[in-house]
């Protein structure tokens, strides 16, 4: 029976991912680390509350079996390119820190198709960033989940996304272009669920195509 820490508990990914941890029988206790309150029917979900900006006060908080880090925001969101490196970066990176501190196992971050810290767009310059400085903690099992445009529902309405999604679904039908279509959020949470699940130590990255394999 293992207990589950989830990052960025709110967004796409992360409500399909909690929503599948709770069915999972295996998992006996999800917790939910926010920055305001989150209320789940279910028991085996605990919603902790921490001011991210003094994430370090919160050690206590990181300990368990899996950490699921899947948190992330957008430019217009944060306001800056800087205020979103907190976010995709920092925040997620010092989390990590944490938790390998506290022998937590397994290490599972949803990064970006494209993520390269010598990329000229900073958004996929930080997500390589993040995959490198991840990667040299000492996490007993790191996975790097690497998916294109997300698909679902959203609380916040994203303008550019959706209008990618449409235009990406359409065209990615052609051969060259089916490395860059838009994959269903709950895609991404199942694969995430389904690798906790197994055994294999050391680091394991999943693009696109072996997302998509899961179906």
């Amino acid at each position: 029976m293992k207990t589950a820490i989830v990052l960025g508990a709110t967004g796409l990914v992360g409500t399909k991912l909690v929503d599948r941890l709770i069915n999972e029988q295996c998992i006996a206790k999800v917790v939910t680390i926010t920055r305001r309150p989150v209320e789940y029917a279910s028991a085996k979900v605990v919603n902790e509350v921490i001011d991210f900006e003094n994430i370090e006060h919160y050690s206590h908080l990181f300990k368990g079996d899996i950490i699921f880090s899947c948190l992330g925001t957008t430019i217009k969101q944060a306001g800056t390119i800087k205020q979103q490196r907190k976010v995709d970066l920092e925040y997620q990176y010092k989390a990590a820190q944490l938790s390998s501190v506290n022998q937590v196992g397994q290490y599972i971050l949803v990064s970006s198709y494209g993520a390269d810290q010598e990329s000229k767009s900073p958004y996929l310059s930080m997500k390589g960033e993040l995959e490198k400085q991840i990667s040299a903690l000492p996490f007993n099992q790191i996975t790097i989940l690497q998916p294109s445009l997300l698909k679902g529902h959203r609380e916040s309405f994203r303008l550019g996304e959706t209008i990618g999604n449409v235009i990406l679904s359409i065209t990615c039908n052609l051969p060259f272009l089916k490395k860059y279509r838009p994959i269903y959020g709950d895609d991404v949470a199942k694969k995430m669920v389904s690798v906790s699940l197994s055994h294999k130590s050391g680091k394991h990255v999943y693009r696109l195509d072996e997302l998509f394999s899961i179906r």
